[in-house]
């Protein structure tokens, strides 16, 4: 029974999750501090800007955005400097741990999938979620 494109978003989306949590948890990271780490490696951002970047990763929980930000700030790994959330040395080091790890699991998750095909994939997801969300309004 073929089964619709939502139906495979969800499940991978959870099966991500849950393996991405796994991996990272061996860092004593989950996968949304892992994509706040992430993020800030490429630079320092205001609150507003970092919220902007991750909210679809916080799907509007702010407690949970709240949590997964103490938790990293607690761990010393990001810190503000001049308004600005940056990572901290460690957060520095905790994300190129957790980006070997990462890259390790999606080169396994995309087992048997060829660069064009990886590609196409994401060119489709992107086109479709924004119809979706124009026409959501």
């Amino acid at each position: 029974m073929n089964k619709p494109i939502g139906y495979w978003i969800k499940r991978l989306d959870a099966a991500l999750e849950a393996h991405l949590d796994s991996t990272l948890a061996r860092l004593k990271l989950s996968r949304r501090q892992w994509q706040t780490l992430n993020v800030l490696a490429e630079a320092p951002l205001s609150p507003e800007d970092l919220d902007g970047i991750l909210n679809p990763f916080w799907g509007g929980d702010t407690r949970r955005r709240e949590n997964e930000l103490a938790a990293l700030v607690g761990r010393g790994m990001i810190i503000m400097v001049d308004d600005r959330i940056s990572l901290s040395e460690l957060g520095h080091v905790k994300h190129l741990e957790a980006q070997r790890l990462v890259e390790d699991s999606r080169r396994d998750i995309s087992i048997g999938i060829g660069i064009d095909e990886y590609a196409m994939a994401l060119s489709v997801l992107e086109r479709m979620t924004l119809n979706a969300e124009r026409l959501a309004g």
